[in-house]
């Protein structure tokens, strides 16, 4: 597995090794020795798994501390724009925006640590979205930051027309405003 530094500490890309001939495709998409060996320690305890149509923005997300998660998402059919937004204070990014193209076809990986806000649009017909997480959901710790704040300037490569986005993802709070007590270690 290739592991790729995106210039935000602890955010990570995966590149297994694909094996592929004319039966298929093989690859490992998780394993902690390798991990290990790369100096990633995660104990995953919750795996979720969500299907969208074309034109679904989902976040940004999070949950406080002590109940925060890293995350390792991934696309299992058609194709997202993964977004992670870092809300670590003290952290050298704190407020910036990583995005990256997650599909079946490219099999990358992200891994999202504890103290960013995740969200993702749905660029292809419908996608098949996964992701494992180091602690449970806990619906009285999580939080958000609304998609469509303009400080951040999110392009989701969805036309406004076409974005189908939740009720309560449409009341998030800036990320100014948004509460978060995540230190930058």
């Amino acid at each position: 597995m290739k592991i790729i530094e995106t210039g935000m500490p602890g955010l990570l890309i995966l590149e297994p090794r694909v094996f592929e001939d004319s039966r298929g495709y093989f690859f490992e998409s998780y394993n902690v020795k390798t991990w290990q060996e790369h100096g990633i320690e995660q104990d995953f305890v919750q795996d979720n798994q969500s299907k969208s149509n074309y034109g679904v923005v989902r976040g940004l997300h999070y949950q406080l501390a002590p109940y925060s998660q890293t995350k390792m998402v991934r696309v299992l059919h058609g194709e997202v724009l993964d977004v992670a937004v870092d809300i670590r204070q003290g952290s050298p990014t704190f407020g910036e925006c990583y995005s990256i193209i997650l599909s079946a076809e490219n099999k990358k990986q992200l891994l999202i640590p504890k103290g960013f806000a995740h969200g993702f649009s749905v660029i292809s017909e419908s996608a098949i979205f996964y992701y494992k997480c180091d602690e449970v959901y806990h619906p009285e710790a999580e939080r958000g930051i609304l998609y469509k704040d303009s400080k951040l300037a999110i392009d989701w490569m969805i036309p406004k027309q076409h974005r189908i986005i939740s009720d309560k993802d449409e009341i998030h709070p800036v990320l100014t405003e948004a509460e978060m007590n995540f230190r930058f270690d």
